[in-house]
């Protein structure tokens, strides 16, 4: 089963890294387009996102449009001793520091703490998706654990080839309740 992960992601992986500049803005853009019109962003208070790196969704331009929306942002600090998640306040980028893996995460020292039932939106990350909002990550476990005692509501952002058929699902797995590419809005109904 971890095979199958590792080589669903290593091909997606490789897919996202092939885009181009350019094709990379304009999907990155038509998608967060999407999420601005979407009731979930638009009645969120607080939103929890990661800071991208190429080639994941472009989520600067969120965070600026949160920002300027007067929404707060939250951003993911990872502690590798645990393998737990806790999120932080995001208020100027130079409250980021490079992390592991070029991740930039937010200084514990500048920023304050929020309490996961304070986060009205948590926009969680991936490689690969199904249509069903099962998803795979990056390979940390990170947000997999997070999402066990959260009750909040879930969405990814994704390129459209990121949607795959199926994926090698284990336990643990839970699904976003939906998915956003520069094509469509896949709502995922339990």
């Amino acid at each position: 089963m971890m095979m199958d992960k590792k080589l669903v992601r290593a091909e997606l992986t490789g897919r996202l890294k092939e885009l181009s500049k350019p094709v990379y803005e304009d999907l990155s853009y038509r998608i967060a387009n999407q999420l601005y019109e979407d009731p979930l962003w638009k009645s969120a208070q607080v939103i929890g996102i990661t800071v991208s790196r190429f080639p994941e969704v472009d989520t600067y331009q969120i965070i600026r449009k949160a920002w300027e929306q007067k929404k707060k942002v939250v951003i993911p600090k990872c502690d590798p001793k645990t393998r737990g998640m806790t999120f932080r306040m995001l208020q100027r980028f130079n409250e980021l520091e490079s992390v592991f893996f070029g991740l930039y995460e937010p200084i514990e020292n500048r920023t304050i703490a929020v309490k996961p039932n304070e986060i009205n939106l948590l926009i969680v990350p991936g490689v690969a998706y199904t249509r069903d909002g099962f998803r795979i990550g990056f390979g940390g476990g990170y947000y997999d654990r997070f999402l066990e005692g959260f009750k909040g509501d879930t969405l990814s952002l994704a390129f459209s080839f990121q949607i795959v058929s199926k994926l090698p699902l284990e336990e643990h797995d839970l699904p976003v309740s939906k998915i956003i590419t520069e094509n469509e809005v896949i709502s995922v109904v339990y």
